[in-house]
């Protein structure tokens, strides 16, 4: 009985946890913002800053991030908004399995009938709701079921759109990097969302006497991401967080009335990808010393 009670208390010890953490949630993560079109069938359904994508096509609909557990409204709603119908998404992916990326998942895959298609690394933590996660197994939110396995490299196609998932890993065992080709007009245009490149406060990237790495190899896993990111062609720079691409300013100069070449931003992309890169080598060399 004792350690049955004492069970409980643990148990409850880590959902307060968890529901402090969930109450602490960034602002610009919950507040709703107007959904636009970025370009050609490409438009915007996420908040002020946990981005969602939906990629429109005459076969059906994809959407990239189910985002918080509390974000399935927020972005059906923004997908209504536009004029699509919620229940025509036929494939949900994500960007990486965080809860901040994935905790709606179960909710929109019972809303649409979505197929939940995931990267290798990270299905077991989105198949156990958090629970496997490296980083924060105690950040729990409802498990979903995968319905393909992706590896790095494949392929998802629905009507006349083509995705590519890149295996981008580091920030999660299976972090990934879309890119698509989107037609503006005669011009087709590369466009690339980055799933993350961030090193949270509290990974550790270097063995150290009682301090092991948050997991082995992540340090390699990391050069082999900004290698890879390194080398993609971009012409659109999007990613997990609006923060990455400057969303909220390029939104503010369209107001202002720049056009919506503000999306095609080459060159910062491969800026933000060589501070990122920096700011990793900065990380370990501290860790090693």
């Amino acid at each position: 009985m004792v350690a049955l009670k004492w069970a409980s208390w643990v148990w409850l010890g880590a959902l307060l946890l968890v529901a402090q953490l969930r109450a602490d949630d960034d602002p610009e993560w919950t507040t709703p913002i107007m959904p636009f079109r970025i370009v050609g069938n490409l438009y915007y359904v996420g908040s002020r800053d946990l981005a969602s994508y939906l990629i429109a096509t005459p076969e059906g609909d994809i959407l990239i991030n189910s985002n918080l557990e509390s974000s399935a409204p927020l972005i059906r709603s923004s997908v209504e908004q536009l004029g699509f119908h919620f229940k025509d998404i036929k494939i949900l992916l994500i960007s990486h399995a965080h809860w901040d990326h994935d905790s709606s998942s179960a909710e929109i895959k019972r809303q649409t009938g979505a197929k939940y298609e995931v990267m290798d690394g990270d299905v077991p933590v989105v198949e156990s709701g958090g629970e496997k996660d490296f980083a924060y197994p105690n950040t729990r939110y409802p498990a979903a079921k995968v319905d393909r396995v992706l590896h790095d490299g494949d392929k998802v196609r629905l009507g006349d759109a083509v995705l590519i998932a890149h295996k981008t890993p580091g920030h999660t065992h299976g972090c990934t990097t879309w890119t698509l080709q989107v037609k503006d007009g005669e011009k087709l245009l590369n466009v690339v969302i980055v799933g993350s490149w961030n090193v949270n406060p509290d990974y550790r990237l270097a063995d150290r006497p009682g301090q092991p790495a948050s997991y082995p190899g992540i340090a390699a896993d990391y050069q082999r991401t900004f290698s890879v990111l390194k080398r993609l062609p971009c012409d659109v720079f999007l990613g997990a967080h609006g923060g990455y691409f400057n969303m909220l300013g390029k939104l503010e100069q369209l107001r202002g009335g720049a056009s919506e070449n503000v999306w095609v931003d080459p060159a910062g992309y491969q800026s933000a990808v060589a501070e990122r890169e920096r700011a990793f080598e900065d990380e370990l060399t501290r860790q090693r010393l």
